[in-house]
């Protein structure tokens, strides 16, 4: 179905959509190469919401290079939009422009295209390709097919650890585990998310300031903060700049100080409370996705990690593991239990494996359960009435 040619542009297209990594938010990324008689006449990325998709940006370059559009191929690493939404719909655009063949590398997971595009374009009389190198678009969205999806973000949990698996030293003291080379692609991994999340406890021992600081990028991300009872300082560095976003368990009179403190810096605060009163994490996740959050960056300590992934709301893992050992005292990366049989353990798959400066990073995925292990919950199992230790 696809020749090699189609392979050489769909890349250079995906290539393109990777310059929109830090950009686009909450858009996807895409890239889109216009191509005529065997030459590229036109290039373009998505660029900031609002702002002209990959489509017209191709276009609009290959009519400033001065070349007529009629019969050219457009290579595309997302389905064309069929809608109305900040900008007219691309595919629109396509039409009027005459190409004779739109390749597409996936079908738009958003419910107001998904496949109406490549209809669009079909119905027009253009010829439609999908599913050229669909993983490698899916995985360059993979926070927006989540949202689109299932209304949640993609949530991605960063751990910095010795090759024992310990974080810090008994004394809280973690500063620095893994090398320069880590932190530095950490802070890249940073600047794709949407937003960053912590909890009070990362907040009280170390005041970070959770922003992107190592890579360029013209966007910080939301900050998103859990705190149970609004014990965060009102000089945290963390409420410093853009307004941080708070989420809360149960909150009553005594709190009122605390909130008209932290809203006086900015901050805004969601109370969402579950049974014992603690933050209800999945109902936290279904409103950054309601607020357009696509890729969820977790960077917290280990009672927190552990209540993420107790109560299902982590996807991948993003671990760096650097060549030195703390020995058992010292602080772990979760705060899990043990299970009672080896077929009771957390299952993951190694996504990628790479070094990076003298350390290792490990990107895991959470192994599907097989039907064969699927078994009614217990009770007290429900996550929603899970108490979470922040």
């Amino acid at each position: 179905m696809f020749s090699q040619t189609d392979f050489v542009h769909m890349e250079r297209a995906l290539a393109l959509a990777k310059r929109g990594m830090y950009t686009t938010d909450p858009n996807p990324r895409v890239g889109c190469v216009l191509v005529k008689n065997g030459e590229v006449i036109g290039e373009g990325f998505t660029q900031p919401a609002g702002q002209d998709h990959a489509e017209v940006r191709a276009l609009k370059d290959a009519r400033s290079r001065g070349h007529d559009l009629r019969g050219a191929t457009a290579y595309v690493t997302l389905e064309p939009c069929s809608h109305f939404g900040r900008t007219p719909p691309c595919a629109n655009a396509l039409i009027e422009a005459q190409v004779a063949r739109v390749v597409a590398a996936m079908e738009d997971p958003n419910p107001q295209v998904s496949g109406r595009g490549l209809k669009m374009l079909r119905d027009a009389g253009i010829e439609v390709r999908c599913g050229l190198l669909a993983q490698e678009a899916h995985e360059l969205n993979i926070g927006f097919v989540s949202r689109m999806t299932r209304g949640r973000p993609w949530v991605r949990m960063k751990v910095a650890a010795s090759l024992d698996g310990r974080t810090g030293l008994p004394s809280g003291v973690s500063q620095w585990i893994t090398g320069e080379a880590a932190r530095a692609d950490g802070h890249a991994w940073r600047a794709r998310a949407s937003a960053i999340l912590t909890g009070i406890g990362t907040v009280r021992e170390d005041n970070p300031r959770m922003t992107v600081r190592a890579v360029d990028t013209p966007r910080q991300p939301q900050r998103v903060l859990i705190d149970s009872q609004l014990d965060v300082p009102p000089d945290a560095q963390i409420l410093a700049g853009a307004p941080t976003l708070i989420f809360c368990g149960n909150l009553d009179q005594r709190h009122t100080d605390r909130a008209n403190a932290l809203r006086d810096r900015g901050a805004e605060i969601v109370q969402m409370a579950n049974a014992a009163g603690k933050v209800d994490l999945p109902g936290m996740l279904k409103a950054l996705g309601e607020r357009n959050v696509n890729e969820l960056h977790v960077e917290a300590g280990y009672k927190l990690n552990g209540s993420l992934l107790r109560e299902g709301c982590v996807d991948e893992l993003l671990v760096y593991l650097a060549p030195n050992l703390l020995g058992m005292d010292s602080m772990s990366m979760f705060n899990l239990h043990a299970p009672d049989t080896l077929e009771g353990r957390v299952k993951l798959n190694f996504h990628a494996v790479d070094r990076i400066g003298d350390d290792l990073r490990i990107l895991a995925r959470f192994a599907p359960l097989a039907a064969s292990q699927a078994s009614p919950a217990e009770p007290g199992d429900d996550p929603a009435s899970s108490p979470v230790s922040n």
